[in-house]
């Protein structure tokens, strides 16, 4: 299905709905002892995570019954038509663990084999990030004379890798993986790098305050919402083969013009 421009609206004010409810749950449990477990991956999960989760999947079920469901705790729930939602009710678990205010709840929609809108909201940072297709991507804060109110982003126009701003989510996890042969050449030549990962990596991109993310082991509950904020607000986003895909577990997102040189680098 090809969704209408009325569809994509109501699907964006329903997900920052969503989100407003996840922030409250995120934030009631933040810097509190938490409980913690640890999943058959070895990954860690928090109460929060699970309720938030379980939180937005009933709202969707109220709501939109007939859609599908991919959640990072409660797996997947297939519809009946081609529309399916990507949860990911704290993108940072790890930080939201240690008290770091660098989390988030992901949330994105898909339909017709396409991404179309995508949500990132961080409470912690009273931030929130968001996209529909063709409508643009947008940010709001919590802080400045414009508080609450969106204001549009769009990805730098910087073409240097000389001067190029480089993010990655964990650079030992990037050099274990075999993937990127050449991601320690490329941080030599690049202005400036950061260890900036998560959901925070992505935001930063589609704002131009950085020109490229790397990460490898992404899922698509933590790609599914960046792809339409970063390509709404200017960029690309692929795997590190070079494929617009959110399923294959490396990504690179770019601000578009460093985004071929930046792949190539990496590939070695």
């Amino acid at each position: 299905m090809t969704p209408t421009e009325a569809e994509l609206d109501a699907w964006l004010v329903f997900a920052l709905a969503c989100c407003d409810e996840a922030d409250a749950l995120a934030l009631a449990q933040f810097r509190r002892d938490l409980v913690i477990e640890t999943k058959p991956d070895r990954s860690f999960v928090t109460e929060a995570d699970q309720a938030i989760e379980r939180a937005i999947r009933g709202r969707i079920a109220e709501a939109y019954p007939d859609h599908g469901l991919v959640g990072e705790e409660y797996g997947d729930e297939a519809g009946r038509v081609s529309v399916t939602w990507y949860i990911d009710p704290i993108d940072g678990t790890h930080n939201f663990m240690r008290g770091v205010p660098l989390f988030g709840t992901l949330l994105a929609v898909e339909a017709g084999g396409e991404l179309q809108v995508g949500v990132m909201s961080a409470p912690a940072l009273g931030g929130r990030w968001f996209a529909r297709r063709g409508g643009g991507a947008w940010a709001v804060g919590s802080m400045g004379a414009d508080a609450g109110v969106p204001r549009p982003i769009h990805v730098s126009r910087v073409t240097r890798l000389a001067d190029a701003h480089l993010l990655y989510g964990s650079a030992q996890e990037i050099a274990d993986s075999g993937e990127a042969p050449g991601f320690a050449s490329l941080i030599a030549d690049v202005w400036r790098d950061r260890g900036f990962g998560d959901f925070w990596g992505y935001a930063l991109v589609a704002e131009g305050a950085a020109e490229a993310m790397v990460e490898v082991g992404p899922k698509s509950w933590d790609l599914a919402a960046p792809l339409v904020i970063i390509e709404e607000a200017g960029g690309r986003l692929t795997d590190l083969e070079g494929r617009r895909t959110i399923h294959s577990g490396t990504v690179i997102a770019s601000n578009g013009p460093l985004h071929d040189e930046i792949l190539a680098r990496l590939r070695g």
